[in-house]
């Protein structure tokens, strides 16, 4: 306690004279170094350090720039792709429906071309169903004749009487 208390001493500035020999020898240290061309080295690392770092700045630059740019392309790519996508599944749909109209067109015209085939088939065995009873009706007429009139016709004139008869029934049937 008896050393703090003395006001005499100082614990953070130096003693005069031992101020006064260090500042002498700072300076000539500074005028050494200045001699010796330090200062002119120094200042030339500083500049040579400084164009460096202004380079290198420039140069991130120039890199910041052309990333931003790339980004910006492949955006654009990006949404082209999307664009193309989207028109693929549009033509993809459109080409699916056209198919699909075309298959109903065709499944249609199959249709009716089974059904125009059938109704042909049906006229054709009902034109041959009344063939074949109109042979049977002159056939059984002409046996039904022979019968009530006791003796034998001419065949051949008998049938034309019979076709003659039954076309003049088909024409009252068809009128009727």
């Amino acid at each position: 306690m008896h050393v703090l208390a003395d006001s005499s001493t100082s614990l953070v500035l130096p003693k005069l004279n031992e101020f006064i020999w260090g500042t002498v020898a700072f300076v000539l240290f500074l005028l050494i170094l200045w001699r010796a061309g330090v200062w002119r080295k120094l200042g030339q690392a500083m500049d040579e350090r400084r164009k460096r770092i202004q380079n290198d700045l420039e140069g991130a630059e120039a890199a910041r720039r052309e990333s931003e740019a790339l980004l910006r392309e492949y955006r654009e790519q990006l949404q082209q792709a999307r664009e193309e996508a989207r028109q693929i599944v549009e033509d993809a749909k459109r080409r699916a429906d056209q198919t699909r109209q075309d298959l109903l067109h065709r499944a249609e015209q199959d249709a009716n071309a089974v059904r125009d085939r059938a109704e042909q088939e049906i006229q054709a065995q009902l034109d041959r169903a009344k063939a074949e009873l109109r042979r049977e009706l002159g056939a059984l007429s002409v046996k039904l004749a022979e019968r009530v009139i006791g003796d034998s016709l001419d065949t051949e004139r008998h049938l034309r009487l019979v076709d003659q008869y039954i076309e003049e029934l088909g024409d009252q049937g068809g009128a009727a």
